[in-house]
């Protein structure tokens, strides 16, 4: 990638992905609180129709390429080789590597408990406590290709990771749930653990009463089956995208044991963008129905 194909990529898209919302739009105008410093009024804007930003705190502004180097601290080649393999590309340009290619390619070095301030940024960006995450999620060191990366890892049942960070989504193999058994008669499935985290958030409290089972994935469905026989009550906490509803409106006919809880956080996508857009009040938490 090069800076040209960089700076086509969609600005308001990509601060999304990092985790941060517009505090306003005005037309072409989407203002925000600054990523690149801490402040209470938004002076922060990007001009979608132009794809560029300016800083009206700092008096900088530029291409995305530009934001890039200054949020990540590095320069324009190594934020440039970082987009290559990062969540940002276009699809096209993913469909290059399979999930399980990527997986196979990805090796975890080491794991540690969650330290990193770049890390806990990334997660408060995305609304999550971190005194939460570190309950559940590690701090992992991995190999892809020949360079070093750390991202926030979320461990399954058979000894994989979920890794997240503000470049990168991947996953290490084996691929498998992620399952928190309390003996309880209700079990909550979510369909990625960014979401379970929002949902522990917004309970303000950890660990919860009922078992969880994360999916990691849609595809991870049919696994959970062996789990859920002997559940009374099924509360399904999935994406309202095609793909979730059609999981969603499935199990519903298949048992009334489920019940549809992506409702509770229409008309957005999932509970994680929920929480970053509509933000943690006692009303949202009402809202929920926590």
């Amino acid at each position: 990638m090069n800076c040209e194909e960089a700076n086509k990529m969609d600005m308001v898209d990509y601060l999304r992905k990092l985790g941060h919302s517009p505090a306003k739009i005005r037309g072409n105008d989407y203002w925000y609180l600054s990523p690149l410093r801490k402040e209470r009024t938004a002076s922060f804007k990007i001009n979608r129709k132009l794809n560029v930003w300016f800083d009206h705190g700092t008096g900088e502004g530029g291409t995305l390429v530009d934001f890039g180097t200054r949020y990540h601290a590095t320069d324009v080649s190594g934020f440039l080789r970082s987009m290559e393999t990062s969540e940002f590309l276009p699809q096209k340009q993913n469909c290059l590597d399979t999930e399980s290619e990527v997986s196979n390619r990805l090796k975890i070095v080491s794991s540690r408990k969650l330290k990193s301030p770049v890390l806990k940024a990334y997660l408060e960006g995305r609304g999550i406590n971190t005194s939460i995450a570190r309950i559940y999620c590690g701090e992992v060191e991995y190999t892809f290709g020949k360079e070093i990366f750390r991202g926030v890892g979320f461990k399954n049942d058979l000894g994989g990771y979920e890794i997240r960070s503000a470049f990168y989504k991947y996953s290490s193999a084996p691929k498998s749930l992620s399952t928190f058994c309390r003996n309880s008669d209700t079990v909550k499935i979510f369909e990625g653990f960014m979401d379970f985290l929002s949902y522990l958030t917004v309970e303000d409290k950890s660990p919860v009463l009922d078992d969880i089972i994360v999916l990691n994935g849609t595809g991870q469905f049919e696994k959970s089956k062996p789990f859920l026989e002997r559940y009374e009550t099924i509360e399904l906490y999935l994406d309202n995208d095609p793909t979730g509803k059609k999981l969603t409106h499935n199990a519903l006919k298949s048992s009334p044991k489920f019940v549809d809880c992506s409702r509770l956080y229409r008309p957005y996508n999932d509970l994680n963008e929920w929480l970053m857009l509509k933000g943690f009040s006692r009303k949202s938490k009402q809202a929920l129905k926590l």
